[in-house]
C-alpha cells in the first residue's frame, strides 16, 4: 500500500474535490434561503427557533450527502 496517497497529484485532486463540494453546497444553501419565505438566519439566531434549526441541519446533511455521492 505505501504512501500513495501523500502523493502531490492526489491531495490536489482531495483539495479540488473539497473545495467543488463546498462550493455547491453553499450555492444549494442560498438557493433554499431564498425560496423560503422568511430569513433563516433571523428566525434561528435571534428567535431561536429550535424547530427550524432541526430542519435546516436535515437539510444541510441531506445536500452533504448528494454532493459527497455525486463527487465520489
Amino acid at each position: 500500500m505505501g504512501i500513495e496517497w501523500l502523493k502531490p497529484g492526489v491531495v490536489l485532486g482531495s483539495l479540488v474535490y473539497a473545495l467543488i463540494g463546498v462550493v455547491v453546497f453553499w450555492i444549494c444553501f442560498l438557493i433554499i434561503d431564498k425560496i423560503t419565505p422568511y430569513d433563516l438566519w433571523g428566525e434561528i439566531v435571534e428567535k431561536q427557533n429550535m424547530a427550524l434549526a432541526l430542519v435546516v441541519a436535515a437539510m444541510s446533511l441531506g445536500i452533504s450527502v448528494i454532493v459527497a455521492a455525486a463527487i465520489h
